[in-house]
């Protein structure tokens, strides 16, 4: 076995809640933390550039995940890539910075995670921010996150927003404030027209202290127990076990299908499910894994008359521009403009999200097609479906299993197609509709609602906002407390989406900064305790 790490602070993944606590933690100069990321350096351009955030799938710098096959939506295994470098998901995501509503964190705090309400993380919403709209009332300026206004946006966003308020979606000022319904131009997590990951706000900057080591290429394979009591984290590197031992505590941010299946590697979950697999059980703990909650969408595309749109955003000369000025099409998020709707009466709160750009995109950007195009992507942000990660063997190597169980609610189901015929009215609304040259996908021939359900089970697909397989809680099925600490155990705590208890309305980022934030002061004893 390899040289032991010693540290106050073991902190599992430098995804963007362990990016955000490294920098936290160090701040005090007489704390010494030790990151471990399975992944390693963020220098490669397909992350900086920001169009370019889909040539990372299937690559060493994917986690490369799919889901069991899924039984409603005709047993296709769903694609779930995570990001694996320096800075996680956020060196992969599309960059789009959204909060979600009031209500989601609420609901949280009756769900019983004390202190996780709107008014418990707004402030950390606002200290994370630094929004080069200003400071107001909902944005804050100063910390570490650049948030600006997209560089060169195409004007097809325009066409989209005229023809969405034509059909009675107000415009929005601010789907960032309270007030989140109506259509709008997303806020991007960029600088200079390049991505702003976590690892460029937070970790970056920490890494120049002397009281932090990340160690990368480092594969977890189990927390090490004594008692109830987690001591530190055996991982691989250079094919060498090696320890990292903390002398406070080890915190899990390894996200929502790694934080469990790490969990459950250690004999820390469902008993029934460890012994399927042969994992000896050291501390029974059903809630691990359960909850797993995302955001099911389906891409609505037509070819367009327009020649402003992301059709060969990758020719040479795009690439110099973005390279001079970080302007142009690869400065794009490839959805730029968004609306939140409620497509019916009598919802608390928008239950469908378009993702708007100008563009094609299929199978995860891996489909091309050659000709300019438009996407509206509706995304159900209320999903009632619950799903679950199970270990597939007892060897850390073996990816988890992940079940979604995506539609299987018929109220999920009914959004989705409501979306749908959403998206198809706006395009044919003026000013959109005089430049469609044909529907793509799905054509013009659905007509039944039948006909609506077969093609929305045959193309949809997730949009990477997995969470809640270790939710805060304090019921049996919880998995953290209200301070993050895993119930039953010392010296352990979960911080990144996993701990969500019903994912928010909206891309999820974001959030998990503010949680993250949260939790820095938290684990730091400043933040009250309700």
């Amino acid at each position: 076995m390899g040289t032991d790490n010693k540290a106050d602070y073991v902190i599992v993944g430098a995804g963007s809640a362990g990016c955000v606590l490294a920098n936290r933690l160090t701040e005090d100069p007489s704390v010494r933390v030790v990151v471990l990321e399975a992944g390693g350096a963020d220098r490669s351009l397909n992350i900086k550039i920001p169009a370019a955030f889909a040539e990372q799938f299937h690559t060493k710098l994917d986690w490369d995940y799919f889901t069991e096959p899924e039984p409603h939506v005709n047993d296709r295994r769903l694609y779930l890539p995570r990001g694996k470098s320096l800075g996680g998901s956020s060196s992969m995501n599309a960059m789009l910075y959204v909060r979600g509503r009031p209500l989601d964190y609420d609901l949280w705090e009756e769900q019983g995670a004390d202190g996780w309400s709107w008014e418990g993380l707004h402030p950390y919403f606002l200290k994370a921010e630094n929004d080069e709209r200003g400071a107001s009332e909902h944005h804050g300026v100063g910390g570490p996150v650049n948030i600006q206004n997209q560089r060169s946006p195409r004007h097809m966003n325009a066409d989209f927003i005229k023809a969405a308020e034509a059909c009675g979606i107000p415009r929005s000022a601010d789907y960032n404030s309270p007030e989140q319904d109506g259509v709008g131009m997303f806020q991007t997590f960029q600088k200079n027209g390049r991505r702003w990951s976590c690892a460029d706000a937070y970790l970056r900057p920490a890494m120049k202290r002397d009281n932090l080591e990340v160690i990368t290429h480092a594969e977890v394979q189990r927390l090490e127990l004594s008692g109830r009591r987690v001591t530190g984290v055996l991982y691989k590197r250079k094919r060498k076990e090696r320890v990292a031992r903390a002398g406070r505590e080890v915190i899990l941010s390894a996200g929502a299908f790694n934080s469990p299946q790490i969990l459950m590697l250690s004999g820390i979950g469902p008993s029934r499910d460890l012994q399927e697999v042969g994992v000896p059980i050291a501390h029974e703990l059903r809630g691990v894994g359960r909850n797993l909650q995302d955001h099911p969408f389906i891409t609505m595309m037509w070819e367009m008359s327009d020649t402003h749109s992301l059709y060969k955003a990758d020719a040479p000369k795009n690439l110099a521009e973005w390279l001079l000025r970080r302007s142009g099409p690869l400065s794009s998020t490839v959805a730029e403009s968004v609306a939140f709707v409620r497509t019916r009466p009598g919802l608390a709160a928008a239950d469908i999200q378009f993702h708007v750009g100008a563009a094609y995109f299929e199978k995860h950007g891996q489909e091309e097609y050659d000709g300019h195009c438009f996407v509206i992507a509706p995304t159900l942000l209320t999903a009632k479906s619950r799903g679950w990660v199970k270990l597939r063997s007892a060897n850390a190597g073996d990816k988890p299993r992940i079940l979604t169980n995506s539609l299987e609610h018929p109220d999920d189901v009914r959004s989705m197609i409501a979306g749908m015929r959403l998206a198809q009215k706006i395009a044919g609304t003026d000013p959109l509709k005089p430049k469609v040259i044909k529907a793509l996908k799905p054509g013009d021939d659905l007509e039944t609602e039948e006909d609506y359900h077969d093609h929305l089970r045959s193309r949809v697909e997730l949009i990477y906002h997995p969470v809640g397989t270790c939710r805060i809680g304090k019921d049996d099925g919880a998995v953290v407390d209200p301070e993050l600490r895993v119930h039953g155990l010392e010296g352990l705590r979960v911080c990144d989406a996993s701990v969500f208890p019903v994912i928010p309305g909206g891309n999820t980022n974001a959030p998990v900064i503010a949680v993250a934030e949260r939790a820095a002061d938290l684990i730091k004893s400043r933040a009250p305790i309700a």
